[in-house]
Formats: C-alpha cells, structure tokens, sequence
C-alpha cells in the first residue's frame, strides 16, 4: 500500500486531526493572548490561569466534534445546489443547530470542570448568551464549510479523480460506461473502462488500476461494478474487482478461498462469498 492509498484508506482519521491541531492550537493562541492582555493591566489576573484555556478549549472541542456532522451535510445537501433559496434555508437552519449542540457540549464541559474545583459555572442571561454566541458560531460555521469545500477541490485535483462519460442520455446507467474522464491538475485524460486491470475499495473511492498508474473513483463498490459487470467486471472480495480478461491462473487455496494472479503478476483473493458470481462471469468469456 503506498502512502496516498494509506492516506486515502484513513482519510477522514487524517483530516479530523489536521483539523483538530489547527483549532486546538489556535484556541491555545487566544487563551494565551487573554492571559498576556490582562497582564499588562495588573500584575494580578482577574481570572484563575487555568479559566482561559477551559474556555477556548471547551468551544474548539464542540467544534471538532461537529465537523464530521457539516462534512455530512455537505455530501447530503450540496452547497451548490441549483434550488438555491431551499438550500439557503437548510443552511440557515443547520447553523442555528450547530450552533445550539456547540454551546451544549461547551457549557457542560465548563460546569464540569468547575465542579472539580467546587466552583459554580453561570452561563449567562440565556437569551442575550444565545445571540451573542451565535453571532459567532455562524462566522465559524461559514469558515468550516469554505475550508471543507476547499479542501476538497484541491485535494481532487492533485489526486486526478475519474468519472464515468456516458455515451447515450437515454439509455440506462447500467449499460452506458465505456470511457472515464480523469480530471488532473487542470488537465484532462480519458481512458477505456476496459483497460481497467483490476479496482478496490479505498474510504469514500475505488481506487482504479491500470497499467500501473491509480485513479480513484468517488463511488462505491456496488454503484461501480452495477455499471460495468457487463463488460466483463466481476467483484471478486468484499474489498476488489478484476476484469476477467486480466485474469491469467485460479489457484484454490485450503481456507476455501482461492487466489487470482492477474497478468500484471498482481494476487488477489477470491472469497467465498463471492465465488458464485465469478464462475457465471467465467461461463461468459
């Protein structure tokens, strides 16, 4: 497995903490600034040390936990939608609930940590607290949605991802892939589904190889194999498909499993689950 198919596999785990550090390092920033600020004033602080970072801490903690949730939506709701004014409201109306979930899980960190000191934690007047905070969180919420969005248009043109050209609108998706576009630092390449050797699942892609070079495919194994098991494709694992023109030896191994050499010198496993359909596929050929 190379590096960017480690990446590709644990993705979401390597974005999270990216994310994390930035907003826990930024946070320890303004906790920091606080305490520096109050010293210039009085040699005595007007809070205990350990106050601003509970404060910072406990709001990037509430975000970092809802930014699995906005990554959601965005895959859910397309921010570029053409149903513009629905869209807008779905927004508006998520920001109000992000919202709402962050300042729960900040408010009930900071009362906890305050009761281990047998100190009382007051949130505030509720209403004015809401507002005020929610001016913030909505600023934040719309930084986090641009920074995801971005994140994603770049990462996809660096990676080159594919996708399926379909020849014909009217006839059905099933039967209608025969070359990808593959989208590259600004350039495009088309290939021949049949020149594809053999794929496998990677987190939100399958990964798809031929002659060597990797492109990933943001689809699922099922979406993928629905549309090209009928040029001869067949899912061999819960994880690959091949293309039975690439096959070149079946060996059966004492798992009940068997192996398949491609004629690149790639081994793959042929699971039990999956045996059934791999031999019809073979009555085909």
């Amino acid at each position: 497995m190379t590096k960017f198919q480690h990446f590709q596999k644990y993705q979401a785990w390597y974005e999270t903490a990216i994310v994390s550090v930035y907003i826990l390092l930024n946070n320890t920033i303004n906790a920091t600034s606080m305490i520096m600020e109050e010293s210039r004033n009085s040699d005595t602080l007007p809070f205990l040390i350990w106050q601003p970072f509970l404060f910072e801490y406990s709001s990037a903690i509430g975000w970092v936990l809802m930014l699995p949730a906005i990554s959601w939506l965005l895959d859910k709701s397309p921010l570029m939608s053409e149903k513009f004014t629905r869209t807008f409201f779905i927004y508006l109306s998520a920001s109000v609930v992000f919202s709402l979930c962050h300042i729960t899980i900040m408010v009930w960190l900071r009362k906890l940590v305050y009761w281990t000191q047998n100190l009382t934690y007051e949130f505030g007047d509720l209403f004015f607290e809401l507002i005020y905070e929610y001016r913030k969180d909505l600023w934040s919420f719309m930084f986090f949605i641009m920074a995801i969005l971005s994140y994603r248009f770049i990462f996809s043109r660096l990676q080159g991802e594919a996708n399926s050209i379909n020849l014909g609108e009217d006839k059905p998706v099933s039967n209608n892939i025969d070359r990808l576009l593959v989208k590259k630092l600004g350039k495009e390449f088309i290939i021949k589904v049949e020149d594809i050797e053999w794929f496998e699942s990677s987190g939100n892609y399958v990964n798809l190889h031929i002659q060597g070079r990797v492109y990933p495919m943001r689809t699922t194994m099922n979406n993928l194999i629905q549309q090209i098991e009928n040029k001869g494709f067949c899912r061999i694992h819960r994880c690959y498909g091949i293309n039975m023109d690439a096959v070149t030896s079946i060996t059966p191994l004492s798992s009940g499993d068997s192996e398949i050499k491609l004629n690149n010198g790639k081994l793959l496993n042929l699971s039990r689950r999956y045996k059934e359909d791999f031999k019809l596929q073979l009555d085909k050929i």
